[in-house]
């Protein structure tokens, strides 16, 4: 029987994260050796796809890059097909459908078939080209780990790493100090980062978007850790942490971005709440890009082989606009258009949440 399947492109979109490069060459060499398939690919994203930046990938190409943070392809996270900027020299921004341009593109280089990692920003576009008859395997990437239908995404271990080694740190200067020390992390919507790792450096106190907080209730856990004799706090604390009946920080606002809302900021309102109620010094520390760079820990490295090799076994059993993703300890697929516009959040009554406040972890509520 004769491979329906001749030519695959390939591109990496929304923020990078460590791991893009491993998917990148376990995708590449599986198709170049195993089933023969021409490898194309995309650079920057959905952008390469609308400028028709698109190449050849060889296994030269994709060699040494394992251990490589970032994505060879490069990548954007402000490319939406279905909503791309015009030159129009006005100071309001306007924006176009080119997904026609994108489709002539892929006709063109004759690709019979897109992966496409990323998260659910790229997931949402993926399924836009679903809709137009493109075949798509979508590989989840995001270090929020925040995408619909999967366990776990490639990025997530290697930024829970970064954040506690960096809350490791925090913890001996607060003690030296007799500080509160704020560290906040990445995580718009979904806190997976700051609960993982708040609990694996000891944090006193986690603050995540799914639990808003009572600002007085961490200046009384804060004042109790002082009367107790514990004269320094932890506090580590998603960028989408929000009051009680009060709203995220908002850092500002990027009108060409499908996702115009940059958050940041929150860390150090609540050091200057908690200073004001408490006396107590309180400093913030903010990861912000720390957290997305640099080697992929060997956790991440070996998923995303994983989930590279799966995504083109995907592709020649046949299968059609899935998404790569572990469940439970197996990698498997499930229906890419199901994970369009949702995000994972944390369930209040997971069993982390659950052993860290009957550790003494306090969530602000």
């Amino acid at each position: 029987m004769v491979n329906p399947l001749q030519r695959i492109g390939i591109l990496t979109g929304g923020g990078d994260c460590p791991g893009l490069n491993a998917v990148i060459r376990a995708v590449t060499k599986t198709a170049l050796y195993r089933h023969k398939l021409e490898v194309f690919g995309i650079e920057d994203g959905f952008l390469g796809l609308v400028q028709n930046r698109i190449a050849p990938l060889t296994s030269d190409n994709v060699s040494n890059i394992l251990t490589l943070g970032g994505t060879v392809l490069g990548t954007s996270n402000k490319c939406d097909p279905t909503r791309y900027p015009i030159e129009n020299g006005d100071a309001d921004p306007q924006f176009k459908n080119v997904t026609d341009r994108c489709l002539e593109h892929i006709k063109h280089h004759q690709i019979d078939a897109l992966v496409v990692i990323g998260g659910d920003g790229t997931m949402s576009c993926a399924a836009n080209f679903v809709r137009m008859g493109v075949n798509c395997i979508g590989v989840p990437k995001t270090i929020d780990n925040d995408l619909e239908g999967t366990d776990v995404t490639f990025g997530f271990a290697t930024a829970r790493f970064i954040a506690t080694a960096a809350l490791d740190r925090i913890h001996t200067t607060a003690a030296s100090h007799h500080r509160a020390m704020i560290v906040e992390v990445m995580g718009r919507n979904a806190g997976w980062i700051a609960l993982h790792a708040g609990v694996a450096s000891g944090s006193d106190i986690i603050l995540i978007p799914e639990i808003p907080y009572d600002i007085d209730k961490i200046c009384e856990a804060v004042l109790a850790r002082s009367r107790h004799g514990k004269r320094f706090s932890i506090l580590c604390i998603s960028e989408g942490a929000a009051p009680l009946n009060g709203k995220q920080v908002v850092d500002h606002y990027d009108p060409t971005s499908p996702d115009p809302i940059r958050l940041g900021g929150v860390g150090k309102v609540i050091a200057t709440q908690i200073e004001d109620k408490t006396g107590i010094e309180t400093r913030t520390t903010v990861l912000g890009h720390v957290q997305r760079g640099g080697t992929p820990v060997p956790e991440d490295r070996v998923l995303a082989t994983e989930f590279g090799h799966a995504a083109i076994e995907a592709l020649m059993a046949g299968k059609k606009n899935r998404l790569i993703v572990m469940q439970g300890r197996t990698v498997t697929d499930t229906d890419l258009l199901a994970a369009e516009g949702k995000q994972r959040k944390i369930p209040l009554d997971h069993p982390l949440v659950k052993a860290a406040r009957d550790v003494g972890v306090q969530f602000g509520d």
